[in-house]
């Protein structure tokens, strides 16, 4: 029972790091130790395990994906979804400057330590940077893509949002920021499914008649079946990638989080149009160098996390 309920905790750190731009859940999942017990129980969700669903049952298909350890952990990530979402929201709200200057630092550390796994700069890497940067560049100076019509580009948003849970050092959460639908999805419409069941709870159905709530409801929807998805295709396409051409993923990543860091810089206005400027902050006000303070924390928080996951 005692190893349950670390394993609950457990997916709660992973739950919680994992909707913080520039911080991976599968960083997490590294320095406590269930990280190849995760990958290999998902990489275990495939035709031979749904085969054994239909031939012999669900109670050998759960034992055969190692069903226990995966209902515990990812219990511990969805309640934690809720809990870091309701205070997510609060904080963006109310401090949207600091929140977004610290998810910058994060994501620069996260630059830093991916920067490193590389084992040397060659003409493969250095193609591959390149590629990264580009792609990195072309959607930091695009407009946000349009989420709300697009039920495909919800349900593509939840096959990259679980990535960072397969990839350590690789945040999901900071591509969907990229992509403009950071807080639709992972706090709006999470807090939407939360006062959902809490109103169903107490036999109160009036939600339906809300069309924002619907709305939400279908965006997490989509948003999940995309996460499941990505979660058994992605933990296996990973894998063979990082097994057979690790130093050019690697560094399509470092290139990709290179360029698209403009995307996410902390000082800018949005027009009434939607359309965002960026600008340099003013060095004379206190503001200014609370939110450089919170940058240097972010950048703290990672490398050090990075670094304490290695020794482990």
């Amino acid at each position: 029972m005692k190893n349950y309920i670390f394993l609950f905790l457990k997916g709660l750190a992973m739950g919680a790091v994992n909707k913080i731009p520039g911080v991976s859940g599968g960083t997490v999942a590294f320095i406590t130790g269930i990280y190849e017990d995760l990958i290999n129980s998902i990489k275990k969700i495939n035709f031979k395990s749904f085969k054994i669903l239909f031939n012999r049952g669900f109670k050998d298909f759960y034992e055969e994906i190692n069903g226990k350890f995966l209902t515990i952990v990812f219990s511990g990530v969805i309640a934690s979804f809720f809990s870091v979402s309701l205070i997510l929201d609060r904080l963006i709200e109310d401090y949207e400057l600091y929140v977004f200057g610290l998810f910058f630092g994060m994501i620069v550390g996260s630059f830093y330590v991916i920067y490193y796994q590389l084992e040397r700069l060659n003409v493969k890497t250095s193609i591959g940077i390149l590629i990264g940067l580009s792609i990195g560049l072309l959607i930091s100076f695009a407009d946000n893509f349009e989420v709300t019509n697009s039920n495909l580009i919800i349900f593509i948003s939840g096959m990259i949002a679980i990535s960072g849970m397969i990839l350590p050092g690789l945040s999901g959460s900071y591509l969907l920021l990229l992509m403009g639908s950071y807080t639709l999805i992972m706090v709006d419409s999470v807090n939407a499914l939360y006062f959902t069941l809490a109103d169903m709870l107490s036999f109160n159905f009036d939600f339906i008649y809300d069309p924002e709530r619907v709305y939400l409801l279908k965006v997490i929807l989509f948003f999940t079946i995309g996460s499941i998805c990505g979660l058994i295709f992605l933990s296996n396409i990973l894998s063979t990638l990082l097994k057979r051409f690790k130093s050019i993923t690697i560094s399509i990543i470092v290139g990709f989080i290179a360029g698209s860091l403009r995307g996410v810089w902390p000082w800018k206005t949005e027009a009434l149009n939607g359309k965002v400027s960026l600008f340099f902050p003013d060095f004379s006000i206190g503001q200014t160098w609370l939110t450089l303070f919170y940058i240097f924390i972010g950048i703290l928080f990672v490398v050090l996390l990075e670094r304490f996951a290695n020794k482990h």
